[in-house]
């Protein structure tokens, strides 16, 4: 296949860049509308008992999704002031599509004990059409912006998921603004040309339209969430500059051996699109272990992000072997260097791992199980206002309301749906949970009861509660829903899934490192030290988010709890990227090893060919990752860190101290497998062509480029 892909791309370089031209104004014209449908439902799980019980009152409930307004900043009894609130609300209410909209000097907890506040909720009609929903909404606010007052915020409903799109939107940009220079100057320190480092942004471009086309499409049958925007564009930049990296360091390489440029991209493309087309594979695996959840969300992330990695890989060897064809003649070839000076820092630091493995085992793997100790008492949460950035508009409104009312006020309810045949016994049991429960009549004898409790909407008391009604009301037809009953039973979806998702990624995991490497220890000491990296990483991420020990200095805080997002995405893609670079290192090994036959040099060797390239690789990711942080989303903060330590720890100390340290305990071991394997791996498993050159002393460009 990759043969086949080469000859395309060298034989019509113009068509294959034709092509991916089109793609590209597909994926930044088409592609870009996903920001305009973005939800915030990120627990919904269809199935469970929260989810049906949402389903069952959209059905019978009269009443729609409603925004909340605060107005704020002076004396709410200011007789100018009171007169066009109540003129607003007047208008509001003649607004078509609005069901109520209640008087905040008349209705009791709407007006602020202090006088410098009052909240004006706005409820629509149950059962409007998207467009007609979207006029009403769009009326209200225009109406209720219309007040003179020093603050007035609305947010909420459907206007909170377009507002969190426009964020988004904003936060890509800058992002994109922030690192592709950065990136390019590196690049730029890495080949010393401009035409060689303008190669990887081409394919890095590639990668965020089919970041924004892929999320564009997937849109169109199930929800996107605010926070698949970021997530796939970090990693579709990321994993495009990692790719095409390899690729054009592999390809100065080849140059140094023929002056054919068409010649040295077959040459390129069998050996670094190779290891690219595996570390392709291994990341979209680690991704399928989202698919085992019943969440749309996880899902649509793991599908849209397994598809963002697919077009990266496939711009790496289609897009860049075409254009290497039409301008690698332009590119210099890279220098040679003797033995002793390519990568000599990584050559040294493997072989002191070799010599001195148990002394670094017991050093360095005592230490990344301190880093991850604090997962022991990892929480998550769905989260509130607070989670966002300063100058949202719902987290405007969220921090008017906080300090002007109450604890608690504006949480949303505990929902308790009574149906028909309920005992008044069990009903009487389930409104004595709280002091004030608000109970309304909805056709067909169902009964709605909303119990508020103390604390956040999703806090340990509003769970304690969901689990108490749901003991109480034994097998009579009560359900419950609301924003802590979705974390309930997210909480128990995850935990019922998760070992099921953990067994389908190590099993496709193992299957292909076995492909590529012909063991079957190799892929079980990958795996282990892999989980080393993406602990440390998770443990910090809760120490400072969670914990909030130092969260401030990276423009978040202190929740209490991670984000319910955060560990599936942040263990699945740090997974994948840690396979990403164990396939480059592995690569280098395994020519090493075939052309020498010495396994405890083919380590050395490895790591001295490789290690350059994956630390620079690193770096660019970490980069990439650390302008997305920019954002303030604390979501997108809690990802961005953990997957920025996850690479940087993998990358640094795992392969460079832990790999060569366990090579050097297993020995030839490593390579070991059953002769039943041994055979089926010479029928199925990657097998090159032609064996490489011989070793020279000579340094491969991964090592050479980056020591300038």
């Amino acid at each position: 296949m990759l043969s086949t892909l080469a000859r395309a791309a060298t034989r019509r370089p113009l068509t294959v860049i034709g092509l991916w031209a089109a793609f590209l104004l597909l994926g930044f014209g088409l592609g870009t509308g996903v920001f305009a449908d973005l939800s915030d439902d990120v627990p919904d799980v269809p199935g469970t008992e929260s989810d049906l019980a949402d389903d069952h009152l959209s059905g019978i409930d009269p009443t729609g999704d409603s925004v909340t307004a605060v107005v704020a900043g002076e004396a709410v009894a200011d007789a100018a002031l009171r007169a066009q609130v109540e003129r607003t609300v007047a208008e509001v209410r003649r607004i078509a599509g609005v069901a109520d909209v209640p008087d905040p000097y008349t209705t009791p907890g709407l007006t602020a004990r202090d006088g410098q506040a009052l909240v004006i909720p706005v409820t629509f009609d149950g059962g409007l059409s998207d467009e007609a929903e979207e006029e009403a909404t769009d009326r209200a606010v225009a109406t209720i912006k219309r007040i003179d007052a020093p603050d007035v915020h609305v947010s909420g409903g459907e206007l909170l998921g377009r507002q969190l799109g426009e964020r988004a939107q904003q936060d890509v940009k800058k992002a994109e603004l922030v690192s592709l220079p950065v990136v390019l100057a590196l690049l730029l320190v890495v080949f010393g040309g401009l035409r060689a480092a303008a190669l990887p942004l081409v394919v890095a471009v590639s990668g965020i339209a089919g970041a924004f086309l892929g999320l564009f499409v997937f849109s169109q049958v199930t929800d996107i969430s605010v926070y698949a925007i970021q997530v796939t564009t970090m990693l579709g930049l990321g994993l495009a500059v990692d790719y095409a990296l390899l690729t054009v360091v592999r390809f100065r390489e080849e140059r140094r051996h023929t002056e054919d440029v068409v010649e040295a991209v077959h040459r390129t493309v069998a050996s670094a699109g190779r290891t690219v087309l595996f570390s392709g594979l291994t990341v979209a695996v680690s991704l399928t272990g989202l698919l085992v959840f019943p969440s749309v969300f996880l899902r649509s992330m793991g599908l849209a992000v397994a598809a963002v990695v697919v077009v990266d890989m496939l711009a790496a060897v289609t897009l860049l072997p075409a254009l290497l064809t039409r301008f690698g003649g332009r590119i210099r070839p890279s220098k040679a260097r003797s033995e002793d000076e390519e990568g000599r820092v990584f050559a040294r630091l493997a072989r002191f791992a070799q010599r001195r493995r148990t002394a670094v085992l017991v050093t360095v793997v005592p230490v990344l199980l301190l880093l991850a100790l604090p997962v022991t008492g990892l929480r998550i949460a769905i989260g509130d206002a607070r989670q966002l950035p300063a100058t949202t508009e719902a987290r405007q409104l969220y921090d008017t309301v906080d300090a002007h009312f109450p604890e608690g006020t504006g949480v949303s309810p505990v929902v308790v749906v009574l149906g028909p045949g309920t005992s008044p016994a069990t009903a009487d049991r389930i409104r004595a949970l709280v002091p004030h429960p608000e109970s309304r009549d909805l056709p067909g004898g169902t009964t709605v009861v909303e119990l508020r409790p103390p604390g956040s909407v999703d806090g340990g008391a509003a769970t304690a509660l969901v689990e108490r009604v749901r003991e109480i009301r034994g097998d009579e037809p009560v359900q419950v829903t609301g924003v802590a009953a979705r974390l309930v039973d997210f909480r128990a979806m995850l935990a019922e899934r998760a070992p099921w998702a953990a067994l389908t990624v190590l099993a496709g995991i193992l299957v292909l490192l076995f492909a590529f490497t012909g063991s079957v220890l190799l892929p079980l000491r990958t795996i282990m030290t892999t989980l080393l990296s993406l602990g440390a990483a998770l443990g910090v991420v809760v120490w400072v988010f969670q914990d909030g020990h130092g969260a401030g200095l990276l423009g978040g805080e202190g929740l209490g709890a991670l984000s319910l997002t955060v560990p599936p995405l942040v263990v699945s893609i740090a997974f994948g990227l840690a396979m990403d670079y164990e396939i480059f290192i592995l690569a280098r090994m395994r020519e090493a090893r075939r052309c020498t036959g010495d396994e405890r040099e083919a380590v050395v060797t490895g790591l001295r060919r490789s290690g350059r390239v994956v630390t620079c690789a690193a770096l660019l990711l970490a980069v990439v990752f650390g302008a997305f942080m920019t954002g303030g989303f604390s979501p997108i903060l809690q990802i961005g860190l953990g997957l920025t330590l996850a690479v940087l720890i993998d990358a640094t100390v795992v392969r460079m101290l832990v790999v060569p340290a366990t090579m050097a305990l297993l020995g030839s071991r490593a390579w070991w497998a059953p002769k039943p394997l041994r055979r089926a791996h010479e029928l199925f498993g990657l097998r090159e062509a032609a064996p490489e050159p011989p070793l020279r002393a000579e340094s491969s460009p991964e090592s050479q480029e980056v020591d300038r």
